[in-house]
């Protein structure tokens, strides 16, 4: 039979110590249950077994082998004799003692040895991370690794299938799944709460108090000393001993007094990394000496040499206001110098400047000037923008305060101090017509519709909307039409101010109608939409902001209350908000929920214009105090850059409607034109950059530029100043 097997024959001691060793080969189909009784355990191959030694000859190892071959090949049979046994009669001894060895006799188990299934012993588990399988068995077979090809999705499927996937965890020795108990996971969540693993302990026993406070008669314990306290200790004499030895060698050395005498130091000796001062990290290196010049030379040039009056004020000259402590002096050879008289007294300055000099360590930071720069792109890639000086407009005899450009960009209105409005042709500079008004023009405004001709101007105490009667005569028929058109309500109402028709003579020279106010206008501004215009009064109250509707020629005012000297005022571009700059803050409100929603501080004094982006978000402010503050409206309200180019106060800014340039002109009689990228990322912020200073207007009066405004369409700017003159820069 061990030929037939091709394996040596083993006892039921040794298969039950493989068994011990190896459970895991018990869920094998091809290991056979033990079989046989109890005498055939004691057999005479089993010292052989235990030894290493085989005993091939043994009847007992063949009675088993042959069990053993029996219970593989014939199993269906042997069952049926078994049953047929069991159905014949009563279950004797033989059969008990059969039944107890067919069971598993370390199912019930109770040794603290863990059920170990890895026998690849104490070797690092990572030398088999690549390979199938886990050391071997005692037959040198290998023992696998269970297979761990499931993905994610498998094992998100096995956890929504499995009920119990959440107790299952990963063994690191053998790689397999294992199932925890509930015992085991009570464990785990007691552990994890920081209580004791052990429910049987209870941590908050009574303490038993041996001793009280209350004095006692008798001790609490009255055991005798031990014999040890009467006896010296031998290892205290060893150790004794051993140090007396050590000094009478000389290894310990009783230790020394304190030396009284003081020690110096060189407090500007060389940093040795030896010394005292080189083990110090802010040591403050000695100041070195000035090297010798010509002056100190025993044969100075004779440049350097005084004459008698250069020597009669270099005595008169105290000692502390004289360039040199010494006089230059000329010798014909080194020979003759004699010895310096200041040398000891000399040498006890120098001593006294380290002695009391005051120390300092001044971090030097190497940073490049070019660095501190920002990285700005060069004006040329800036491009289109104003570069120099096109056109000329004269006419107006007086300062020209404010300048208007239609929606088309063809015509041009203008107010001055002379008291009249012209009305230029911006191609040919040429004066189209001229409207006399009888006061000092302060604002003036092209109406942005396109299908309404209407120019309003600021004169005096009253607002002027005339027609200029230029370009497309159906544009102006309609508007004229569209005026009369009006008809008054029948009951009317209490306005702020009062509508005027004009008179036939009036209208012949243009005007249309005339909106009186009790107080001085100083500036005028129109909606969007063409059909709002904002006045803003210099008066004190609520009441220096109306706004009018053109349509229904009806006046409001907005505000119930004043909160400063408004100086200009600006409709948003897409949204129904109305910005009110007062002298030291910029106020927005919403019209239709009639209520503040910001309110913006540049931080400068005397706010005097105002404009607002294009797309909305943006708002530039300048100021009194030469002063340009830039304000992202998404970032903050606080400004988000503030340029200080112009040397003098700022009366005018303003936004180019279709390419990225903004302008600003001030009293030292320039313009600046900036380029001002806008970008509709809001992480990105506005790049700001200077790309041109122009310059033309003459100052008058400590006046130069009063307005500036891009023409619609093209990269030009108009700018109006003090000396009378309209300027275009191209």
């Amino acid at each position: 039979m061990a030929g037939a097997w091709g394996k040596p024959h083993m006892s039921p001691e040794s298969l039950s110590g493989k068994r011990r060793l190896e459970p895991e080969q018990e869920r094998h189909p091809q290991e056979p249950p033990l079989l046989g009784d109890t005498d055939s355990s004691l057999s005479d191959s089993e010292e052989s077994v235990f030894s290493g030694l085989e005993d091939s000859g043994s009847d007992t190892s063949e009675d088993y082998a042959d069990g053993a071959d029996g219970a593989d090949g014939d199993k269906d049979s042997n069952g049926t004799e078994e049953t047929s046994e069991e159905q014949a009669g009563p279950p004797g001894p033989r059969t008990e003692e059969e039944g107890a060895l067919t069971r598993d006799e370390y199912e019930e188990d109770s040794s603290d040895e863990e059920d170990i299934r890895n026998t690849v012993g104490n070797v690092p588990l990572a030398w088999y991370e690549d390979f199938p399988h886990v050391g071997y068995d005692l037959d040198g077979k290998r023992i696998y690794k269970p297979l761990r090809t499931r993905d994610e999705l498998d094992q998100f499927l096995d956890k929504m299938d499995d009920p119990d996937f959440w107790r299952t965890v990963q063994d690191k020795m053998t790689g397999r799944d294992l199932r925890l108990t509930d015992e085991q996971v009570a464990l785990v969540q007691r552990l994890q709460k920081g209580q004791f693993g052990d429910l049987g302990f209870n941590p908050y026993e009574p303490a038993v108090d041996f001793f009280s406070g209350d004095v006692m008669i008798h001790p609490v314990t009255n055991r005798p000393a031990d014999k040890r306290s009467f006896i010296p200790s031998l290892v205290e004499k060893e150790k004794v001993s051993r140090m007396v030895h050590a000094i009478k060698m000389g290894w310990i050395k009783p230790r020394r007094p304190p030396d009284s005498t003081p020690s110096f130091y060189d407090l500007w000796a060389q940093e040795d990394p030896n010394a005292v001062l080189g083990r110090h990290k802010m040591h403050v290196p000695a100041p070195k000496l000035a090297l010798p010049g010509h002056a100190e030379s025993y044969n100075p040039p004779p440049e350097y040499l005084p004459t008698e009056e250069e020597r009669l004020a270099w005595l008169q000259q105290e000692p502390g206001e004289r360039k040199l402590n010494f006089l230059p002096q000329k010798f014909p050879s080194l020979r003759t110098v004699p010895a310096y008289g200041r040398f000891i007294q000399e040498r006890f300055e120098r001593c006294l400047d380290l002695y009391l000099c005051p120390r300092q360590r001044k971090m030097r930071v190497n940073v490049d000037p070019e660095d501190l720069i920002p990285k700005l792109p060069r004006p040329r890639d800036l491009q289109p923008f104003p570069v120099c000086q096109a056109l000329v407009y004269r006419g107006h005899s007086d300062l020209v305060r404010c300048l208007s450009v239609s929606p088309g960009g063809q015509w041009l209105a203008s107010g001055s101090d002379d008291g009249s409005v012209r009305l230029w042709e911006v191609a040919t500079a040429r004066c189209m017509k001229t409207v006399l008004v009888g006061g000092v023009v302060r604002s003036i405004a092209w109406n942005p519709n396109p299908a309404i001709c209407l120019v309003a101007a600021a004169m005096d105490d009253a607002v002027l909307l005339l027609s200029p009667a230029l370009g497309d005569r159906l544009l102006v028929g309609s508007t004229d039409q569209m005026l009369g058109a009006f008809t008054p309500p029948e009951e009317p109402t209490l306005q702020p101010a009062r509508w005027l028709e004009a008179s036939e003579e009036e209208h012949q020279r243009g005007l249309r109608l005339r909106i009186c106010h009790s107080k001085p206008v100083t500036q005028v501004t129109w909606h969007g939409r063409g059909d709002y215009l904002a006045v803003v009064l210099s008066s004190p109250g609520h009441t220096q902001v109306l706004i009018h509707q053109l349509s229904r020629r009806r006046s409001q005012s907005p505000f119930r209350r004043s909160h400063g000297q408004v100086q200009c005022v600006a409709f948003h571009p897409t949204r129904p908000f109305l910005l009110v700059a007062s002298q030291r803050s910029v106020r927005i409100y919403h019209l239709l929920r009639q209520e503040l929603t910001k309110k913006l501080m540049p931080n400068c004094k005397w706010v005097s214009s105002l404009a607002v982006h294009p797309a909305g978000d943006n708002i530039i402010c300048g100021s009194y105090d030469s002063k340009l503050v830039w304000f992202d409206l998404d970032l903050s309200t606080k400004p988000y850059k503030v340029l200080r180019h112009h040397k003098k106060a700022l009366r005018a800014v303003a936004f180019h409607p279709r390419y990225p340039l903004f302008a600003s002109g001030s009293d030292d009689g320039s313009v600046i034109v900036c380029h001002g990228m806008v970008y509709n990322d809001l992480l990105q912020n506005p790049l700001l950059v200077p790309v041109k200073v122009l310059k033309g207007h003459t100052l008058t009066r400590d006046l130069g530029v009063l307005d500036v405004t891009f023409h619609p369409t093209q990269p030009w700017i108009f700018s109006s100043g003090a000396d009378g003159t309209i300027r275009l820069f191209s």
